[in-house]
């Protein structure tokens, strides 16, 4: 199944939801792509791969591009919703460490206004 993005607003973060897979090619380009845009208009960002199947090395490739882009212009790329498989892929390649993960899209939402208390 092709990925499919559906971004919206909420509480001043932008939320990025992925359906499908996350693998190399015109998949990573386009949430590249799409996230890169969206870094430029907002740097807050939660990603909900509640709906995401499969992250294969270029997925993971561009979510740690991804992450570093929006970490350099002062913002966040949070994770939200994790698959069992998805979040297995994570915590085996350590990226667990990297990305701030939830539970929900909520909570993700709520963790940039305890940083910008802090």
């Amino acid at each position: 199944m092709q990925l499919k993005l559906n971004t919206r607003v909420s509480q001043g973060v932008t939320i990025v939801d992925c359906s499908g897979r996350i693998v190399f090619g015109e998949e990573s380009a386009l949430l590249r792509d799409t996230l890169k845009k969206l870094i430029g208009e907002n740097s807050q960002i939660v990603l909900n791969l509640g709906s995401v199947t499969y992250i294969d090395s270029g997925g993971l490739g561009t979510l740690v591009a991804l992450y570093t882009t929006a970490h350099n212009a002062g913002g966040a790329v949070k994770l939200a919703n994790l698959t069992q498989r998805v979040g297995d892929l994570l915590q085996v390649t350590k990226l667990l460490t990297v990305f701030e993960v939830y539970d929900s899209e909520e909570k993700a939402i709520a963790s940039f206004g305890k940083g910008a208390a802090a």
